[in-house]
């Protein structure tokens, strides 16, 4: 444990200064949230990328949204072989014991995780395709999109596809876990899929038979 270090001196300023305004003008919420416990309204998929900012998009407010954040916010299939599997317990977590009523999966634009796929896939990173590699093993899960997508010429426009397609197919996997079908089936929980320009400021939602379109 020799190489854990004291928390760098310019996160501890911004600690106490987020202590000594935010918290203190709303001490009250903040005890309260402690006190009855979070409910959600929402469970987030979203990508590690530090771009992407998911509580200011939406303006949401802390207790507001289940966020879990992975390589190119993907959702593995369901495989319930005793190994282990984070997104899937945060999935069964906010749908069996959070009971969430919406489910989003939130990608973005200039994704470093499916450009690595999209690389990996047309054999220009080979490291990738290493059983060592946790990313290359990870962006297994979104190689089925980059075959939809390879024949599109512009590279630029065939990763653009490649990002949503993660969204596509994480969708999909999603709907392979039968507590997240029951919960669909009974009404009580929606999916959906959001596509975020970072540099426009846009977004996009998926709708059947039409696609992503602007929200």
């Amino acid at each position: 444990m020799s190489n854990i270090k004291p928390l760098p001196a310019y996160l501890g300023q911004r600690y106490h200064g987020w202590k000594a305004t935010t918290y203190t003008e709303n001490e009250p919420w903040y005890r309260r949230l402690s006190e009855v416990g979070q409910n959600p309204r929402a469970m987030v998929i979203s990508c590690c990328d530090s771009r992407v900012h998911v509580t200011s998009i939406f303006g949401a407010e802390q207790g507001e949204f289940f966020i879990h954040r992975n390589i190119a916010n993907l959702v593995p299939p369901y495989a319930p072989d005793g190994d282990h599997h984070g997104t899937s317990a945060a999935v069964e977590y906010a749908v069996s014991s959070l009971r969430v009523a919406h489910i989003i999966v939130l990608g973005h634009s200039q994704c470093g995780g499916v450009a690595g796929c999209h690389d990996m896939c047309s054999g220009q990173a080979p490291e990738l395709e290493k059983k060592t590699s946790f990313i290359g093993r990870w962006m297994d899960i979104l190689r089925p999109g980059y075959e939809r997508v390879k024949d599109v010429e512009d590279e630029d426009l065939r990763k653009r596809a490649l990002e949503k397609e993660a969204i596509l197919i994480s969708l999909a996997n999603l709907q392979s876990f039968p507590f997240v079908n029951a919960a669909v089936e009974s009404g009580h929980l929606s999916l959906h899929g959001l596509w975020n320009d970072i540099a426009e400021g846009g977004l996009e939602h998926f709708i059947p038979e039409q696609g992503f379109v602007k929200v």
